[in-house]
């Protein structure tokens, strides 16, 4: 394999979730397009790293300080949504159903991989707290997740007055067949009336 192509096969490999088998067909791939497009995609990813960065309140990515969420007078300052990482904003966004503000803990608990509290936004959320009446706790549905958030409500507990975690539960069309017992028990767990 020719230097330059080893050399990029090597940094696309260093992406998460990309092996070698698929940082060599991305090298290939690149190898086959346009000159021109080779130069967009670089240019992209340098204006990301040159012109992005997180929210000096709320740890979203953003090009203009503070972001467009914590700059909007209508957002509900009394609810603020704990995520783990920028791109959870997104999906709760595109629903229409939140207008709190969010706070981004730029990751979750893990204390295999070295990460335990001191590694996490925990202490800008706490100078946070102030006025607000509901922390949601959106972290994911994983062992990270769920340990995390178990954390924050022993956290957080007796500093605000509404303390929530998102529902988990079936997904719409699927089958109850297919899901898993832990999914199936949460869904039991967060039944609603029926009105």
């Amino acid at each position: 394999m020719a230097d330059p192509l080893k050399r990029l096969v090597t940094e696309l490999g260093r992406l998460p979730g990309i092996g070698p088998k698929t940082a060599a067909r991305l090298a290939h791939h690149l190898l086959r397009v346009p000159l021109g497009q080779a130069r967009e995609l670089a240019s992209a990813i340098v204006e990301v790293k040159e012109k992005l960065f997180h929210c000096s309140s709320c740890n979203a990515i953003t090009a203009v300080e503070p972001c467009a969420i914590c700059a909007d007078p209508g957002r509900d300052r009394t609810r603020l949504c704990v995520l783990e990482e920028p791109f959870n904003i997104a999906p709760l966004e595109r629903t229409g159903e939140y207008h709190g503000l969010y706070h981004v803990l730029l990751g979750a608990l893990a204390p295999q991989r070295g990460i335990g509290p001191e590694q996490l936004a925990i202490d800008r959320l706490l100078e946070r707290l102030e006025g607000v009446e509901e922390v949601v706790l959106a972290t994911n549905p994983s062992v990270e997740g769920e340990a995390t958030a178990l954390y924050l409500a022993r956290l957080l507990r007796g500093r605000v007055p509404r303390l929530t975690r998102l529902a988990f539960g079936l997904p719409v069309g699927g089958d109850i067949e297919y899901a898993d017992e832990v999914t199936l028990g949460r869904s039991l767990a967060g039944r609603r009336e029926i009105a």
